[in-house]
């Protein structure tokens, strides 16, 4: 959902629809621009993820401060965890102060003062979590949040961070959506655990996240032949017969779950502006297939057409005038 877009807003009202929409996604905070009135811009989105959501933005510069002040209004108990998008934002909390530079992630616990800026333009996509939801202490979020990079599980939510917030829109659509939700509430709640070295939650966080984790880090790397069950179990450090067990448990067999993942990317990919002038090879070895024939014989097992007329019925629609009959 579009809450601003300031394009459509006549420049001296900027301000005060960019503190309107702000208040709407977040808790209540002080917002100062880094520049003249006129020259604000930005682009705000939020989309439900169950009891989550996600909150997106892309401006001009601003700082954010929230004060003991603020904390008197009442508001739900938040942690936010962030990907910055573009530029390099400044976050201080808890007497730490931090530079965070594009395509790092970042947690602010919105119950506690902090300050957020950036300067001339930038963009942060921020998963924002209840506590009550998190099931951690404060005092594991806190310890936790300046070490995330020192977790070794912060790139693997990071990815899923951004793609999350590269396809928000179709995915807050689908009825998966709270699902979705609450599989990433999960890999929020393993990666603080991990960051704060907290072993009285470890054990059962690591138990309770496996299959998200396993999930999240095939689909970030189907596009390698190799992946597979050895690579699967030797990443997360369990057996080959837990990993089966973990998808069994779910009602998936592992080896179909890969294939049916890999061949949904390539049906995307056949279709997208740059994909439809592929090869099918090119697209077959783009989705982490090793042979083309068994890419197209797969494909056409489970959609019905060839790949070629997958991609073939893509371009002639593509090419039909607006209005024109299916």
């Amino acid at each position: 959902m579009q809450l601003l877009d300031t394009d459509a807003v006549a420049p001296e009202h900027r301000v005060d629809a960019f503190r309107a929409a702000f208040d709407q996604a977040s808790v209540p905070c002080r917002i100062e621009h880094l520049g003249p009135d006129e020259r604000v811009h930005s682009r705000m989105h939020l989309w439900h993820f169950g009891a989550a959501n996600l909150f997106t933005t892309d401006a001009s510069g601003f700082r954010l401060v929230r004060t003991p002040r603020h904390l008197r209004v009442e508001s739900p108990p938040v942690v936010a965890l962030a990907v910055q998008a573009a530029g390099v934002g400044r976050f201080g909390q808890f007497d730490v102060q931090a530079l965070v530079p594009p395509r790092q992630l970042m947690v602010s616990d919105l119950t506690a003062p902090y300050e957020f800026s950036w300067e001339e333009s930038g963009g942060s996509r921020a998963f924002q979590v209840p506590y009550d939801l998190l099931a951690l202490p404060p005092d594991v979020v806190r310890r936790g949040a300046p070490r995330l990079r020192a977790s070794p599980l912060h790139d693997l939510v990071r990815d899923h961070l951004e793609r999350l917030a590269a396809a928000a829109e179709p995915l807050a659509a689908d009825p998966g959506a709270a699902s979705l939700g609450r599989a990433t509430v999960e890999l929020v709640r393993a990666l603080l655990v991990s960051a704060a070295g907290d072993e009285r939650y470890a054990r059962a966080v690591r138990e309770e996240t496996l299959l998200t984790r396993l999930t999240t880090y095939a689909r970030a790397h189907l596009t390698e032949p190799d992946l597979g069950p050895q690579r699967l179990a030797a990443a997360h450090n369990v057996s080959l017969r837990r990993l089966y067990s973990e998808f069994a448990g779910a009602g998936l067999h592992l080896e179909q779950w890969l294939i049916a993942e890999r061949l949904e990317r390539a049906r995307a990919q056949l279709v997208s502006r740059s994909g439809r002038h592929r090869s099918i090879a090119a697209v077959a070895r783009a989705c982490g297939f090793a042979d083309a024939s068994h890419f197209a014989r797969r494909f056409r097992q489970a959609y019905g057409l060839t790949p070629r007329e997958w991609q073939r019925e893509s371009a002639r629609r593509g090419a039909e005038p607006a209005g024109s009959a299916e």
